[in-house]
C-alpha cells in the first residue's frame, strides 16, 4: 500500500474511493491508511466483508502479512451503479475465487474497463481452492464476463492486462 501512496504523491493525485473485488489479504493489508484518505468509500461485497472487519489471523501468519481491519466501508452487489468523480462504476458479482467476488466495469465517456480482481487473469482464472472458492461457479461467473464485447480492456488483481477478446481466443478456463 506504500508504493500506491506514494505513487500518490509523486503524481499529485487524490484518492476518491477503494473498490475491492474481493476480501482475500493480499488484496486487502493496510486498508487501514486509507480510510481517512476516502472517507469511508470503500466498496466490497457483502459476502466478503467479514474478511475486511476481521481478516483471518492465520492467513495474516502464513503470507506475513498485517491487516487490523476496517469497519467503515460500503457494500456492493450485483447491479449496483454508482459514481466516484467523473467515472461510472457497475458491479458484477463473479463469485467463484471467493463467495464475494466482484468485477467492476469502470465508464468514462465512451470508454470502459473491467477491473477483474482474481476473476479473470491473462490466460486464467484465480484459484478456488481456498475457503469460499468453489471451481463451478467460477465457470458460472466466466460465462458471465463472456456477453461482454471483445475489445473491452481487462485489468486483473495480478499480471498483465488483456480484453475478453484476447481470453475468449486463447485462455483455456473460456466457457
Amino acid at each position: 500500500m506504500g508504493e500506491v501512496l506514494e505513487y500518490m504523491e509523486r503524481h499529485r493525485l487524490t484518492l476518491k474511493a477503494v473498490l475491492l473485488t474481493h476480501g482475500h489479504l493480499d488484496h486487502t493489508a493496510g486498508i487501514e491508511k486509507f480510510v481517512p484518505l476516502v472517507k469511508g468509500e470503500i466498496y466490497i461485497a457483502p459476502e466478503d466483508a467479514p474478511l475486511l472487519r476481521h481478516p483471518p489471523e492465520e492467513m495474516q501468519r502464513v503470507l506475513g502479512m498485517e491487516c487490523s481491519g476496517v469497519e467503515t466501508f460500503k457494500t456492493v452487489k450485483d447491479g449496483d451503479v454508482f459514481a466516484v468523480g467523473n467515472l461510472e462504476i457497475g458491479v458484477m458479482a463473479t463469485p467463484g475465487h471467493t463467495r464475494g467476488s466482484v468485477c467492476y466495469l469502470v465508464r468514462q465517456g465512451e470508454n470502459s474497463i473491467l477491473a477483474s480482481g482474481d476473476t479473470l487473469f491473462a490466460q486464467s482464472v484465480g484459484r478456488t481452492d481456498l475457503p469460499g472458492g468453489d471451481y463451478g461457479t467460477l465457470l458460472t461467473s466466466l460465462k458471465k464476463l463472456a456477453a461482454l464485447p471483445d475489445d473491452l480492456p481487462v485489468f486483473p488483481g495480478h499480471g498483465p492486462g488483456t480484453t475478453i477478446g484476447q481470453e475468449r481466443k486463447t485462455n483455456p478456463f473460456w466457457p
